[in-house]
């Protein structure tokens, strides 16, 4: 019979890598760690507190009995040994393995966290915002206007980012950071910035999600087959396609579907 520890295990483990992000944890019952070790605090006012680890093996006997009868402490090594031998140890060692195994899987091709670092969409956003990031759509159905999209930026990023910084090991490092924006035209729309405003083919653009209206002027310009192009909500303070072009939609990792953290926060407003 699989223990309590195992299935919290199990759940917590997959949790962890999904809703947590780059902070993910796991928890386990209360004195117990993931591999079922046990820690035993034992407090006496005579004398000073003494702390021992042992691993659970079904029975929490923390000491063992030698040859002569005297009681003996097991070393951490060999009682990992001991219970990596145990039917309950060999059990809980399926279930890690499959638990970390499925958790890979739905960050890899399903879902995953994303953190918020600075302000460049400004109000959709905040910083320290956690949201989730699904990968399963893209390959589905077309990218379309006022999808905000988490993706690995194009080549011409990082030229634009020298213009900003001479550190080229900064620049390297930056270069390679995943980035979120909102898709703003699809290919074949022509597009332009003027007098602060958005316009597609010609149309104004209503863009409720802004922080203000932009203060440059952009385009005419058309969208190219296999692109789309992305700006911040942040207009004005945000490196992204009206400065460094078109964002191949090859290079797009998932749409942003929801914000998770902090719970204040939570939900999909301006995410369309």
């Amino acid at each position: 019979m699989r223990s309590i520890h195992t299935l919290l295990s199990l759940s917590i483990s997959v949790l962890s890598l999904i809703g947590q992000g780059a902070d993910s944890f796991s928890l386990a019952p209360k004195s117990m760690n993931r591999l079922g070790v046990r820690s035993n605090f034992d407090y006496n006012h005579k004398r000073a507190p003494s702390f021992s680890t042992t691993l659970y093996d079904g029975n929490w006997d923390d000491e063992d009995v030698d040859n002569g009868g005297k009681k003996k402490n097991k070393g951490i090594l060999e009682s990992i040994k001991d219970w990596s031998r145990s039917p309950e140890g060999k059990e809980d060692i399926k279930t890690y393995v499959f638990s970390l195994t499925t958790a890979l899987f739905i960050r890899l091709l399903i879902i995953e966290p994303r953190y918020i670092p600075s302000l460049s969409m400004y109000p959709t956003f905040e910083v320290g915002d956690q949201l989730a990031v699904e990968k399963v759509t893209k390959r589905i159905r077309p990218m379309e206007r006022n999808e905000v999209v988490v993706f690995n930026p194009p080549a011409a990023f990082r030229q634009a980012l020298y213009g900003y910084n001479s550190d080229r090991a900064s620049v390297d490092k930056k270069a390679k950071e995943a980035l979120i924006k909102r898709i703003v035209a699809v290919e074949g729309d022509d597009v332009k910035i003027r007098g602060g405003k958005l316009y597609v083919n010609g149309e104004k653009r209503d863009e409720p999600f802004t922080a203000e209206d932009a203060r440059y002027n952009f385009g005419p310009v058309t969208v190219p087959e296999g692109s789309v192009l992305v700006l911040g909500d942040n207009r004005n303070q945000s490196l992204d396609g009206h400065i460094w072009g078109f964002l191949p939609k090859e290079n797009v990792i998932g749409r942003a579907v929801f914000i998770y953290w902090p719970p204040w926060r939570l939900g999909n407003d301006g995410m369309y």
